[in-house]
């Protein structure tokens, strides 16, 4: 049971992928314009993690090392198609918003580098903890990520209003070198508070 707290919560902090291993920073910088695209991506990407990773896990022993990353892309591949056909029969509307972001879930780096460096070597509920912990340590980032930026670019959360109705918005923030900025900014104060909560540990003991 520790293993599987373990594995899961690594991916809300000590591993969370866009600000620690610098993973799929494409779709961050692309979608985190406003809250409800950054929540639709996340809730994709925590569906392919999942199931692509207790898929991979359960066949693991039967997959042909030669062929395996051919294979766990087409298992991806299958998970996001589940994801893309429910967002059109059901969320159309963001469906149009992330356009091409959805099927881009296929080459996900965190997706294929979980794939690879851990489910295939794991249990499939160990793999299925990490796969979950990853996908909503990446949702979480994109959703501070996004809130960051429609607030400030545009005045507004989940596209309801939060800064005074003359708020000009800083639109900067809301194009793709504000986004970098933003990005760096985030990863600067996760490696402050991870430093000061090392040198706590540290001084405890």
């Amino acid at each position: 049971m520790a293993r599987i707290v373990k594995e899961f919560t690594k991916g809300l902090w000590e591993e969370v992928p866009p600000f620690r291993f610098v993973l799929g920073l494409c779709s961050v910088l692309a979608v985190t314009t406003s809250m409800s695209s950054a929540i639709g991506l996340g809730g994709g990407v925590i569906f392919v993690t999942v199931m692509s990773n207790v898929l991979i896990s359960a066949f693991r022993k039967v997959i042909p090392d030669k062929v395996r990353i051919a294979v766990f892309i087409v298992i991806i591949a299958t998970a996001v198609i589940i994801v893309e056909l429910t967002m059109q029969a059901y969320f159309y509307g963001l469906y149009e918003v992330l356009g091409i972001w959805i099927p881009l879930i296929v080459v996900n780096c965190l997706v294929l580098g979980r794939a690879e460096a851990f489910a295939r070597k794991e249990p499939v509920i160990i793999s299925l903890a990490d796969g979950l912990g990853m996908g909503i340590g990446f949702t979480i980032s994109l959703a501070v990520v996004a809130s960051i930026r429609e607030i400030i670019g545009a005045g507004t959360w989940f596209g309801s209003q939060v800064m005074p109705a003359n708020y000009p918005g800083f639109t900067f923030i809301l194009k793709p070198p504000g986004a970098f900025v933003c990005l760096g900014v985030m990863l600067g104060l996760m490696n402050v508070i991870s430093a000061r909560m090392d040198a706590k540990k540290k001084a405890a003991a």
